[in-house]
């Protein structure tokens, strides 16, 4: 649906699986591009921070995972939202919590597959 271009239909969809599974991190991922793509830097900030703030609860519950590889599909969701985090928070001039989203997403994977420390240094 994205990708043909049919974004409300796709927003409509995303938010039917949320009501389903509030905590979805994918489709709060996508909800976050889509709103991104259209300048609401504020919503995107908000699906973004939620998947990841998920994401890095269930991180600090398992206390054992000091690295983990931003490639693995089952971690690109989580990486996926801090990226899109920072971005936004970059967008809304807020780059000390931005520096502080990708610090911890460069600690968990720092090989930095997602180019965060240059995405930082373009401020964008």
């Amino acid at each position: 649906m994205i990708a043909a271009d049919e974004t409300d239909v796709a927003r409509d969809e995303l938010r039917w699986l949320l009501d389903e599974c509030h905590d979805f991190l994918a489709a709060h991922v996508l909800l976050g591009d889509l709103a991104f793509a259209e300048a609401d830097w504020k919503l995107a900030r908000g699906h973004y921070g939620y998947a990841y703030q998920l994401g890095a609860r269930a991180i600090e519950q398992a206390r054992q995972a000091s690295r983990l590889s931003a490639t693995l599909p089952a971690n690109q969701p989580f990486f996926d939202a801090g990226r899109g985090l920072a971005r936004s928070l970059l967008k809304l001039r807020k780059r000390g919590l931005a520096r502080d989203i990708i610090g911890r997403l460069l600690r968990l994977d720092p090989a930095d597959p997602l180019a965060l420390r240059e995405m930082l240094a373009r401020g964008r």
